[in-house]
C-alpha cells in the first residue's frame, strides 16, 4: 500500500509518501514541506498548495490519502488556514478517487510512538526509527506527514481486513 501523509498548513504542509502494508517493514519514498509566504494573500497561498498536492498525487500515484483531521486550538487564524488546507487535500484525491482518512494528532502519535501524548521529537524520532532513517525528518512537518501515512498503513490496512471479515460474516449468514 502506498500512502500520501498530509499534515496541513497554511504556510507549511507536510507531505510524505511511504509504502508497505501491515507486518512488514515500511519504506520511506519521499518527504517534503510545501510553503507560501505570509506576504501572500490567502487564495493565492492556497493555489500553490493546491497544486503542490496536485503533483505530489500526479508523481506518487498513492492508494489513499491520510489528512490530520483538523481540531479545535486556540489561535482561530491557525485553524482557519488548517482547515482550508485540510479541504484542499481532500479535493484533490476525490478529483483522483483517491480514498481520504482523516487521523487526530493524538491517534498517529499512539500509532507511532505508543503514546497519544508524546512530543514533536518523540514523534521524530520514531518516525525514524520505522524508517530506517539516518536521521530525524525535519521540520516537525515532514515527520508529522509522514507518521500519518505510517498511522494508515498500521492502522487502516488492520481495519480494512475488520470489516472484510465481517462483511464476509455478515454474507454466510
Amino acid at each position: 500500500m502506498r500512502v500520501l501523509g498530509v499534515d496541513p498548513g497554511l504556510t507549511r504542509c507536510g507531505v510524505g509518501v511511504v509504502d508497505g502494508s501491515t507486518g512488514t517493514r515500511l519504506s520511506l519514498v519521499a518527504v517534503d514541506v510545501l510553503r507560501t509566504g505570509p506576504d501572500l494573500d490567502v487564495p493565492e497561498r492556497l493555489r500553490l498548495l493546491d497544486a503542490g498536492l496536485e503533483e505530489w498525487l500526479e508523481r506518487h500515484r498513492p492508494d489513499v490519502v491520510a489528512v490530520e483531521r483538523v481540531f479545535s486550538q486556540h489561535n482561530l487564524r491557525t485553524v482557519m488556514g488548517t482547515a482550508q488546507v485540510s479541504g484542499l487535500a481532500m479535493v484533490a484525491a476525490a478529483r483522483r478517487g483517491v480514498p481520504v482518512v482523516l487521523h487526530t494528532p493524538s491517534e498517529v502519535k499512539a500509532a507511532v510512538t505508543g503514546s497519544g501524548r508524546a512530543d514533536k521529537e518523540q514523534v521524530q524520532a520514531m518516525v525514524a526509527r520505522v524508517l530506517r532513517l539516518p536521521e530525524p525528518p525535519s521540520p516537525a512537518d515532514a515527520a508529522d506527514a509522514l507518521a500519518l501515512a505510517i498511522c494508515q498503513v498500521w492502522r487502516g490496512g488492520a481495519q480494512a481486513r475488520i470489516r472484510a471479515a465481517a462483511a464476509a460474516v455478515r454474507s454466510t449468514s
